[in-house]
């Protein structure tokens, strides 16, 4: 059988130090990990109403569209002139109902 051999105490130090570096950055990195799975979950919840106001939006905008359509016929609307121009079709309807 070998015989044993005794480390130093500056050997038995940095063994030491070393093992307690690494606990330190696992703890760190378990630290790190939990943090950021919590900040995901508030920024999923966050998406989330994100997602659904902009699908409300959406069905607001159609239903807007859909009675202007009602009422005015297909065309164009230039939102920098604020005018409406109705497709030739409606055009010519208008000027069969005047008629």
């Amino acid at each position: 059988m070998a015989k044993a051999i005794k480390f130093t105490e500056e050997e038995v130090q940095s063994i030491t130090d070393l093992r307690q570096d690494v606990a330190n950055i696992f703890t760190r990195l378990g630290q790190l990990a939990i943090e950021k799975k919590r900040r995901m979950d508030e920024l999923d919840v966050v998406e989330q109403d994100l997602l659904n106001q902009h699908s409300g939006l959406v069905q607001k905008e159609q239903e807007l569209f859909k009675g202007l359509n009602d009422i005015y016929g297909d065309g164009n609307y230039d939102p920098d002139t604020n005018t409406f121009t109705p497709t030739e079709e409606k055009n010519e309807n208008l000027e069969e109902a005047k008629a």
